[in-house]
């Protein structure tokens, strides 16, 4: 019994959500986890550093990434805080490293990390099989 619940405990603050490569996609992505932030009742403050977030790891997988692209949320307990933890995997660089995106401004774009780092308690990159998952995490206090 307790090993049911707890895995209900843990389905209720998971939430897995494709991300097909297509204009769009990253608002469309932004509205579903504003939704389920609210959902989860994640305070106000750590909703709008999440959506920034959400948004930059999501536009990297898109511009720089191969599909296929998914984002997975966990909101964990802790120690008098709760972790709400942001990750994308993708199949890894669209192009080798030091080539960009045709028609991609570089003043309109690579700030991204720099945001992460900003808003993140902790961040990093996880090369594996398969893929590459960058994550975030922010912490609710």
């Amino acid at each position: 019994m307790t090993a049911q619940l707890n895995t209900l405990i843990r389905a209720a603050y998971e939430h897995v959500c494709p991300v097909p490569p297509v204009a769009g996609a990253v608002s469309a992505v932004r509205r579903r986890v504003a939704a389920v932030l609210a959902q989860w009742r994640v305070s106000a403050d750590l909703v709008e550093d999440s959506l920034l977030v959400v948004s930059e790891l999501v536009t990297n997988a898109i511009i720089h990434a191969c599909p296929p692209a998914v984002l997975r949320l966990s909101w964990l307990p802790g120690d008098g805080a709760r972790t709400l933890c942001v990750e994308i995997t993708d199949a890894g660089p669209a192009l080798p490293m030091g080539r960009s995106v045709a028609g991609i401004d570089p003043d309109e774009h690579g700030r991204g990390e720099t945001i992460v780092h900003a808003l993140a308690t902790r961040h990093g990159i996880r090369v594996h099989t398969g893929g590459v998952t960058r994550w975030a995490e922010l912490v609710a206090l």
